[in-house]
């Protein structure tokens, strides 16, 4: 039976409803939704996570709570008390390591702030080794050589490679400052392996890029070619440590794509029959942008990159590469009423679009009061925050978009939205995690040639122990808003991407764990950004699109 028709009433007993529901004074209490009455361990119903792209803890957060404030620019003034972050100072901003290093050449430079006019730059290196070469064995004075590409023109090093250095602040990210002095963010959280955007989609849902299976390639097997986006895991199978685009994506390249063999949450939420959507931006080829694009060539100009590009990237697609969740040729939902479930209305029929949607299909959902338990979100690539096509202030559009939309929800009052990213795009974070999870492939290069970490690497989805999982990562960052969540704090628990999926488990599926290697069993637990103890702050903090700032009412979407 489709979970959307269940409704629960407060008043369940016969003897119950003739005292509580019969009389005047007391009026009926409203059908509490079949998501709403599910068992959680929280007081969490629905977990929203918008997943942006590119973005290291000090690129946004590097002087939180101070922003320069120049004129013309949304201004920030960080509230009494508001706590610290581990973000750049002192010697740190005048002296730092990539400016004294003479290995960076005429590009060393020291971090500076990237003004708000500055908000288009380009995109950085941020492959699986040179991520781990500008970390130079914790000392993290290689960025500009490994990770570093310029933007031409521009002030200070923004047409250099020492681009790599900048940083935005509360001015530029201001809607991100303002949620997370009203809210909870972590200055702890990390990548779950280096690397960039596809190994950071795996993680964030699996906790696994091990049991790769090629379906396509124009590449050779080679443990040494670093531009490759897999390795041979040393145990017969692979590993992915660099982006591909999924298998049998109508829209993916026909020239190199792959599939996964592990398990995802999207498994473990269909057994225990919970809700739950992946939300594409793009991902409805039938939709005619106003500009006339349509299928997979849909595409969306943002506004201060003032270029087009397409709303769908394939290789951003969590949930396309297991064959359980994916959905390759993007077939359409039966009705709004199945967003989010298994099977059609009937009961009986699977739903066709298997649990893959586009972004238009989360508001349409949710209107139509069927708020998936679970939903992933990542907007249509103009509004992702990738740096190359996309930036801070196209991106905070998309999310305050999201967030002033479901605070004016009835369900807000148990709803939690997590705002992370997949990779770091290679930015400059001064933060050096020490590895847990090792590798000794030739990529390895983290802490010396062919070695990331020490001990025996972890295992793969068979159990043995396999390459290519390096990691933790680079830091970045991690901002949770809800009703529960702490105000105005930081939160200092180590953390990486797989954390998401770990309090999903914990929260609707008494803890069950995916195994096979998963990351899950050992992510910290993101818990502590909430408080449940006390009565949750339900006021709408509604921002202004544009500016960032506070607004007192929600804006037109």
């Amino acid at each position: 039976m489709l979970r959307q028709a269940l409704l629960v009433t407060a008043c369940a007993g016969a003897a119950i409803a003739l005292f509580a529901c019969g009389g005047n004074d007391i009026s009926t209490p409203a059908p509490v939704s079949a998501q709403d009455a599910l068992q959680t361990a929280t007081p969490i119903k629905h977990v929203v996570v918008i997943y942006g792209e590119n973005v290291s803890f000090d690129h946004y957060f590097a002087t939180y709570p101070n922003a320069t404030n120049p004129s013309g620019e949304p201004a920030f003034k960080g509230a009494t008390g508001t706590p610290a972050v581990n973000g750049l100072s002192g010697s740190l901003l005048t002296a730092n390591p990539n400016f004294t290093n003479t290995a960076n050449g005429t590009d060393a430079a020291n971090p500076f702030r990237l003004d708000r006019t500055q908000a288009a730059t380009a995109d950085q290196n941020h492959a699986y080794t040179a991520e781990q070469q500008a970390e130079d064995n914790g000392l993290a004075d290689l960025f500009p050589k490994y990770t570093g590409k310029g933007t031409a023109g521009g002030a200070g090093a923004f047409g250099t490679k020492g681009q790599v250095m900048g940083y935005f602040d509360g001015n530029t990210v201001t809607a991100l400052w303002n949620y997370a002095q009203r809210f909870a963010m972590s200055d702890n959280t990390y990548t779950s392996n280096y690397g960039p955007s596809t190994p950071g989609a795996l993680n964030l849902v699996s906790g696994q890029t091990n049991g790769m299976q090629i379906v396509k390639t124009s590449k050779a097997p080679s443990t040494l070619a670093a531009t490759s986006y897999y390795i041979n895991d040393g145990k017969g199978g692979l590993t992915m440590i660099n982006d591909v685009d999924p298998g049998y994506d109508t829209c993916s390249s026909t020239t190199d794509q792959a599939m996964m063999s592990g398990k995802n949450i999207g498994d473990l939420l269909n057994a225990a029959n919970v809700t739950w959507g992946g939300f594409m931006g793009g991902f409805n080829l039938s939709t005619v942008n106003g500009n006339g694009t349509t299928g997979c060539q849909r595409s969306t100009i943002a506004t201060a990159v003032n270029a087009a590009t397409a709303d769908y990237i394939p290789h951003h697609n969590w949930f396309q590469y297991y064959k359980s969740t994916s959905n390759p040729l993007h077939t359409r939902p039966s009705a709004v009423a199945a967003i989010g479930s298994s099977v059609e209305a009937d009961g009986k029929t699977a739903e066709p679009a298997n649990h893959q949607y586009d972004t238009d299909d989360f508001f349409a959902a949710v209107k139509a009061g069927n708020f998936p338990s679970v939903s992933f979100l990542k907007a249509p690539a103009a509004q992702d925050a990738h740096a190359g096509y996309s930036d801070p202030l196209d991106e905070q559009a998309f999310v305050t978009k999201v967030v002033n939309f479901l605070q004016q929800q009835p369900d807000w009052q148990n709803t939690a939205v997590i705002v992370t990213y997949d990779d770091s795009d290679g930015w400059y974070d001064h933060v050096y995690a020490q590895p847990t999870s090792a590798s000794f492939d030739a990529v390895d290069q983290l802490n010396g040639n062919g070695v990331c970490g020490s001990g025996a690497a972890l295992a793969g989805v068979n159990g043995q122990p396999v390459n290519g999982r390096c990691g933790p990562g680079i830091r970045i960052p991690l901002v949770v808003i809800s009703p529960w969540a702490k105000q105005n704090y930081v939160d200092h628990t180590m953390l990486n991407q797989t954390s998401v999926t770990r309090f999903i488990e914990d929260n609707w599926l008494g803890s069950q764990r995916l195994g096979g290697g998963s990351f899950d069993a050992s992510a910290g637990d993101l818990r502590n950004l909430f408080d449940f103890s006390a009565k949750p702050n339900t006021a709408a903090l509604y921002l202004d699109p544009t500016l960032g700032t506070q607004v007192s009412t929600p804006p037109a979407n």
